[in-house]
């Protein structure tokens, strides 16, 4: 009779129970050995991809450098605000104050109530040498509505070169003549940016910084190495008028909450190039709280489990560190503590050079180099909210519950949006 039966008894467990501890440890070793493997094979491609990158970066930033005023086209950069943030007036104000020839910028907002215009009014005159405007959409009527301002904003802007960046980002001075560029090649429709997280300064907000200096990176570079950039990231986005022309305009990307991965696939879809731009902005944190900030990264990664959903599954095993604390478990329980330690010290060292190689040789975050031995704690939490986000539809954003659908759509739970948007048909 099995030693365990009277427990699982007293327990009031079901009658059925596991013959053999050991086998099911054994499992559990082998799981953790299969996920290593695989976390080191991505490790590899990362380390390549970001040696490439770098490569690639350089010969861009020569070419950018040898380029005149006189052929760098007028701008226009959008920026949708909502809401205060604590550097909201320093993020605004570094878009005023590019080293760029012609640009303007145009800042939307939902309702005249918005916070963050009284913000937005006050850097508009700090800097009256750039043409500014902003630009009241009125209650959205897209299920994504910061969709729905950009569509307002672009309305009255008359460039071909449109720059869309968040509120929460912070950029240097030569951010536009950078992004810009690559658009100067006519078969290129879009430029997009890999990010530095500038953290907060509490400990959830530098754990979600460097998840953005390391862990967002190193998947985009992987990404753009094995098949090119198919897709972009919202932090700064520069695209031309026609790539938005071809695709229907940026309303085609209403119904997603990832609006920039879509716009970006789109783009790409209309036989465009998506270029990954050498610059890297910066994209500023709120001190927020343990729940506020997971319940976002929840939230992005409910998002890439409907825009990718096989690419998200296959995500899964690229975390290392929760497979060095499953094998460390089991070898201890059938008796080989030392195995099981060095598995936990493999994928922690792991995880290390990752932050290492991304985060300090890509980012020049010197955070990700600082805080290496702690970057494990992100790869935790990252496997977390992977596994979270299979957990429902819902999620909360900018104060309004919504629900995800196939490929990313969503629907708002209570404001009213008239049916979906009309979509053009797929080039």
């Amino acid at each position: 009779m099995n030693c365990y039966a009277p427990f699982l008894s007293a327990l009031g467990g079901p009658a059925i129970y596991f013959a053999d501890l050991a086998v099911l440890a054994k499992i559990a070793l082998f799981v953790s050995l299969v996920g290593i493997l695989s976390s080191t094979i991505y490790l590899g491609m990362v380390m390549v991809a970001a040696r490439r990158y770098r490569g690639l970066a350089r010969k861009q930033q020569l070419a950018v450098d040898a380029t005149s005023n006189r052929d760098l086209p007028a701008v226009t950069v959008l920026k949708p605000v909502h809401g205060l943030e604590p550097k909201l007036a320093e993020n605004l104000a570094s878009f005023f104050t590019q080293d760029y020839p012609n640009f303007e910028v145009v800042i939307g907002a939902r309702d005249e109530s918005n916070p963050a215009l009284q913000i937005a009014r006050a850097v508009c005159e700090k800097y009256p040498q750039v043409p500014s405007r902003i630009v009241i959409s009125g209650p959205p009527t897209f299920p994504n509505a910061k969709v729905f301002s950009l569509a307002k904003m672009i309305e009255g802007a008359s460039n071909k070169i449109f720059v869309i960046s968040d509120s929460d980002i912070l950029v240097s001075s030569s951010c536009l003549r950078n992004v810009v560029w690559p658009l100067l090649q006519k078969d290129t429709g879009l430029v997009t940016c890999i990010y530095q997280g500038i953290p907060a300064g509490d400990l959830a907000s530098l754990l979600e910084a460097l998840g953005m200096s390391v862990e967002l990176p190193s998947g985009v570079l992987v990404a753009d190495m094995m098949e090119g950039m198919r897709f972009a990231l919202g932090a700064v986005m520069a695209v031309r008028r026609d790539a938005l022309d071809a695709i229907g305009g940026i309303q085609s990307t209403a119904n997603y909450y990832s609006d920039d991965f879509v716009l970006g696939n789109r783009v790409w879809a209309a036989g465009y190039k998506v270029a990954l731009s050498h610059y890297k902005p910066g994209h500023v944190l709120v001190p927020r709280t343990w729940s506020q900030s997971l319940g976002d990264q929840l939230r992005w990664m409910k998002s890439t489990r409907y825009s990718r959903p096989a690419g998200h599954v296959g995500s899964g095993l690229t975390y290392a560190v929760p497979f060095g604390l499953l094998g460390l478990l089991p070898a201890m329980a059938i008796g080989h503590p030392t195995l099981g330690w060095m598995l936990l010290a493999l994928s922690w060292g792991n995880r290390m050079l990752q932050s290492v190689v991304v985060g300090w040789g890509v980012i020049r975050d010197s955070r990700a180099l600082k805080y290496c031995w702690l970057y494990p704690v992100r790869d935790v939490l990252g496997f977390f909210t992977w596994v979270g986000s299979y957990s429902s539809r819902s999620f909360q954003w900018r104060g309004e519950t919504y629900f995800f659908a196939e490929e990313g759509r969503i629907t708002p739970q209570l404001r009213p949006v008239p049916g979906s948007m009309a979509e053009p048909p797929r080039p």
